[in-house]
């Protein structure tokens, strides 16, 4: 009976402390503007438009179809709840507590927040006499939905959550098989646009399978941005200088290579550390204000494995 008591404790006090700190209070405001972006992108361009691509909003919108055909009435938004709790308890499974969690949250704000754009500006405001979607045309729609969508996904996907639904599939192929997040949201998807073959006419299908893939395509290529860093290449007769810099000013780690300059036949020293772009511009700031003469490279790098700090030293001194 203690031990129950001590862990129910110990879990309690773990979860107020976590409530307390900066990264839980950043994390749930970028999760509540992630999904009101989601849900104005839903809203306004994917169910105007009657189109359905390879997520939880298309598979809701199928069942809903199925569902009046035989005469019940259900509302997209309270369906899209019901498939995301499913696939949630799948996720505290399959992957882990946090991003459950993180879900739980996602899945619960997705539908009212699409209320509250309903309520304070309805999609038929929008929807000029005699033409049928916001944009008038099945392409427009599909585009501005996918950068929408392909955005907000991204963005939850670096904090360890997701828009919830299918993106809770994906992200298990992810964790599970490596797979990348374009690739596992394209496959995921294309099944359900099959699906809607059920309800839309063989068009609609085939640009939904089309956006499926251009939204598997456009979350990798803002997913890479959003990691992108820079991996600099460092010759300097003033390395020390150097080093102590980056080490001690940026907090980052850096590797020391010795080499011999192919002309000269002098020993030299590279530098080789990974930066963000900001951290990279302070560097340079600093080589140009103290005089420093030195070859560089620089390259842009998209994914780093290992022991990598998402924020340095300068960056917490700057919040506070």
């Amino acid at each position: 009976m203690g031990g129950m008591y001590d862990k129910v404790y110990g879990a309690t006090h773990s979860a107020i402390h976590e409530l307390g700190t900066w990264k839980f209070w950043k994390d749930l405001m970028i999760m509540t503007a992630g999904m009101l972006i989601t849900a104005m992108g839903t809203y306004y361009f994917l169910l105007p438009g009657n189109l359905i691509l390879g997520g939880i909003s298309g598979l809701a919108m199928i069942v809903s179809g199925i569902l009046a055909s035989i005469g019940i009435s259900m509302k997209v938004s309270t369906l899209i709840l019901i498939l995301n709790a499913a696939l949630i308890i799948m996720a505290a499974f399959l992957i882990n507590k946090e991003f459950a969690l993180k879900n739980a949250y996602t899945a619960l704000v997705y539908g009212p927040l699409m209320d509250l754009c309903e309520y304070i500006l309805p999609s038929s405001a929008l929807i000029a006499p005699g033409e049928i979607s916001v944009m008038n045309d099945v392409w427009l729609d599909l585009c501005c939905y996918i950068l929408i969508i392909s955005a907000a996904q991204a963005i939850l996907f670096r904090i360890n959550a997701s828009t919830g639904g299918l993106d809770i599939v994906a992200k298990i192929l992810n964790h599970r098989h490596n797979t990348e997040m374009g690739t596992a949201l394209t496959v995921s998807g294309a099944v359900i646009c099959i699906a809607g073959i059920a309800v839309n006419p063989f068009r609609l299908v085939m640009t939904g399978l089309l956006g499926t893939w251009i939204n598997g395509v456009a979350v990798d290529y803002f997913t890479a941005s959003l990691n992108k860093r820079k991996r600099v290449c460092i010759i300097s007769d003033r390395h020390e200088e150097i080093r102590q810099y980056i080490l001690y000013t940026l907090d980052r780690g850096c590797s020391l290579g010795h080499l011999t300059g192919g002309f000269s036949g002098e020993d030299k020293v590279e530098i080789q550390t990974l930066l963000t772009k900001d951290e990279f511009g302070h560097l340079m700031q600093y080589m140009k204000d103290k005089d420093i003469n030195a070859f560089i490279t620089a390259g842009n790098v998209s994914e780093i494995y290992g022991l990598w700090k998402e924020h340095s030293r300068r960056h917490k001194n700057d919040k506070q």
